[in-house]
């Protein structure tokens, strides 16, 4: 199919931004973003793009090739061609419906590549710098979009197009779980944390992050090669949820004290089981929902559990202005050209191949970080 289309604005999160839509909605919000298709601003030769989007809510099979006319960038905007785009969960809650958003909907939110055009009022961007970002609206699936330029940072020489765009979502989350998000008292070198779905891509760098930062993370996944995969990357200890029980292994790792703070992505299978690691005024922070979403609370059970802390954080709401995200990307970037952080890419796939690359996703075969090529 082909179509001619403008830049997509959207509000929302993965975010932040504008809430009231999903708070309407039984669907629940996170990283999402609402769509606009507006008219393009067009020369009479741009030439077609391919685009992956979605028509109609669905599984893998509901994602389509589309080939879209990219028009030209309007004030605060850039467009940029990618030379690999990112691949997370988010993209999966969004693809069904369970963050909501207008449809036909581009889907993708981080991605790297070079600037192709500026428009007016861009500054911190020329035609020709690398970049990558994790950014609103979605639509990082392509060859080539528009977007705001306010979430777009330059990227370092020394790292490449497929790292910087599988590493900004991912890295930028857990850049703000381990400077933000943060138990009373801070958290100290020596401190235990218990970081859920610890061999996936935010998970490793997640493991390796808590490292350098001296943290004793404990980390569950679903296999003992996983479990030995976040060991590789820095984790204390691994446990292997499907054959232990978590609970009981962290009150054995930590002497039965407990731990300062528990960062949970899997939510229904584990975020209130959770509470049970956790000592007095300890804190728990949900960030994502691969097995569901979190069923109600009741508040009763955070004085009973010791005056424990509950929050669901979204990175949108971090990187809500150029400066902070510019802050934000320096501090990873730096993780990451200091060696301490290495971004592992297990999978990468063609744009053609997204269905596929969502149905690898979905059925937790992926490890590390998964990239499209367009």
């Amino acid at each position: 199919m082909r179509e001619h289309v403008g830049p997509q604005r959207g509000q929302g999160e993965v975010g932040g931004g504008d809430q009231s839509a999903h708070a309407a909605s039984d669907k629940g919000w996170h990283d999402s973003g609402f769509v606009v298709v507006v008219p393009a601003r067009t020369s009479a030769h741009a030439p077609d793009r391919p685009s992956i989007r979605v028509a109609a809510y669905g599984g893998p099979e509901a994602l389509q090739l589309d080939e879209l006319t990219i028009g030209e960038p309007g004030p605060g905007e850039i467009r940029i061609r990618h030379h690999a785009c990112g691949l997370n969960f988010i993209d999966v809650y969004q693809r069904t419906g369970l963050y909501a958003n207008p449809l036909p909907l581009a889907l993708g939110m981080e991605g790297a590549g070079v600037i192709e055009a500026v428009g007016e009022g861009v500054t911190h961007l020329k035609v020709g710098d690398r970049a990558a970002y994790a950014s609103q609206p979605p639509g990082a699936y392509c060859e080539a979009r528009v977007m705001p330029a306010k979430c777009v940072c330059k990227l370092p020489d020394e790292i490449d197009f497929e790292t910087g765009a599988a590493m900004m979502l991912k890295g930028l989350t857990v850049q703000y779980l381990f400077r933000k998000t943060l138990p009373v008292g801070g958290l100290q070198p020596g401190d235990f944390v218990l970081f859920h779905a610890a061999a996936g891509g935010v998970g490793l760098i997640a493991c390796q992050w808590a490292k350098a930062m001296g943290l004793k993370l404990i980390g569950t996944a679903g296999s003992d090669d996983k479990c030995q995969l976040a060991l590789d990357h820095g984790a204390a200890h691994a446990i292997n949820y499907r054959s232990e029980d978590f609970v009981a292994r962290v009150k054995e790792i930590t002497g039965g004290q407990g731990l300062k703070v528990v960062y949970d992505s899997v939510g229904a299978d584990t975020f209130v089981r959770s509470f049970d690691c956790l000592r007095p005024f300890g804190l728990a922070a949900n960030f994502g929902n691969a097995s569901g979403k979190v069923p109600p609370i009741d508040l009763g059970q955070l004085a009973a559990k010791g005056s424990i802390y509950v929050t669901r954080p979204t990175l949108f709401t971090h990187i809500a202005t150029r400066e902070s995200t510019q802050a934000m990307a320096d501090d990873l970037f730096a993780m990451v050209r200091s060696g301490a952080v290495k971004i592992r890419i297990d999978q990468r796939y063609a744009l053609k191949d997204a269905a596929q690359a969502h149905r690898d996703l979905e059925a937790r075969k992926t490890t590390g970080c998964s990239v499209l090529l367009p």
